[in-house]
């Protein structure tokens, strides 16, 4: 497959000259007339390497070039400034922009050769953007085996130690009848139903949650939204759920993983918050999954935040294992908002993943 380049300028002679230089070298040639066309072409051609003029009307080159490196697939694509502004503040600026090199107009024709081969050559790229996708498949491969194994403990717990301890209280129950005239005995066989009742709430406590059954049975957003309303009746806090209708049902990396960071977070808020009202938003935006949960608690110093003793630390691992991040906004008064992004992946990944 030919490297594809993108070459970004305002100025028709100038686009002229790059292409006349490049021409015949087995690159796939695009052209973008200004910093908006840049951007979206960028966003639909991920090419190998960006030729990209500084003093363009509208949105100059620095401008595009800090909007690509905050652009979560192009933040790595190489990017060479061409500017006619020799200048050591200028090119100090196109550094600090995100730029990779530049090159100074009127280009040098064996120097611009001599750069785009390197840069197309190593496809530092290429590289970055398949190790980023292959980590990913790799995650969702751990997590789906992780989540099997748990989801065979927890029907394991549900079907065989569950139905051995439900025979075994019923058992007690008729033992319990039969020793109606020997209260000793009576009062101990009391005991050793409370304790197996308390056993078999364990153990279902505990397979709900290895492997959360409504994930499985309900799907995704039917299993959040009554999760929500289980916990609010639990809790006695109102919990908002909001939910993007755009979105489809997710992979199974990102429903586990975002139903293990619901659960965790409003657990969190029940034990320290000492919230009135939780706000829960699903939405799908700017090639971003975000979950984003909100309260009106008491808030704390997140510079001071010790991470793993209000379970964040958890939360930021099992994102990190998807490719998401997490962000934390909180003052004290004034309640905690925690949002969690997951990258929309393509069909094609999602289908690898399956």
């Amino acid at each position: 497959m030919n490297s594809t380049v993108l070459i970004v300028d305002d100025e028709p002679s100038a686009r002229a000259t790059l292409e006349a230089i490049l021409e015949g070298q087995g690159y796939h040639l695009e052209i973008a007339k200004d910093g908006k066309e840049a951007l979206e072409k960028a966003a639909a051609l991920l090419p190998d390497v960006i030729l990209l003029d500084v003093m363009m009307p509208g949105m100059d080159g620095f401008e595009v070039c800090r909007r690509l490196r905050s652009t979560q697939n192009l933040a790595e694509v190489p990017i060479i400034l061409l500017t006619a502004l020799d200048d050591r503040f200028f090119l100090v600026r196109g550094i600090e922009a995100g730029a990779d090199d530049y090159l100074t107009k009127p280009v040098d024709r064996q120097e611009l050769t001599a750069r785009v081969a390197t840069i197309t050559r190593l496809n530092r790229y290429r590289t970055l953007l398949q190790q980023r996708e292959d980590l990913f498949l790799m995650a969702a491969r751990m997590v789906a085996a992780q989540e099997e194994e748990r989801k065979r403990i927890s029907r394991e717990l549900h079907d065989e130690f569950g139905q051995a301890l439900t025979a075994l209280t019923l058992s007690l129950h008729n033992l319990q009848t039969d020793l109606a005239e020997q209260p000793d005995l009576e009062q101990r066989v009391a005991v050793l139903v409370e304790e197996t009742n308390a056993t078999l709430d364990r153990i279902r406590n505990l397979a709900q949650d290895l492997r959360p059954p409504a994930l499985d049975t309900l799907g995704f957003q039917k299993a959040i939204t009554t999760f929500c309303e289980d916990f609010s009746w639990r809790s006695n806090i109102p919990v908002v759920l909001q939910i993007d209708p755009s979105i489809d049902e997710l992979p199974d990396l990102y429903a586990v993983t975002l139903h293990r960071v619901l659960q965790e977070s409003l657990t969190n808020i029940v034990k320290h918050a000492n919230a009135t009202q939780i706000w829960v938003d699903l939405e799908q935006e700017d090639n971003q999954l975000g979950l984003t949960i909100q309260d009106n608690g008491r808030g704390f110093d997140t510079a001071n935040l010790e991470s793993d003793g209000i379970g964040l630390l958890g939360i930021r691992e099992r994102l990190a294992l998807a490719g998401g991040k997490l962000t934390l906004r909180s003052r004290m008064g004034h309640g905690t908002v925690l949002s969690a992004q997951l990258p929309i992946v393509s069909a094609a990944t999602a289908a690898r993943e399956d």
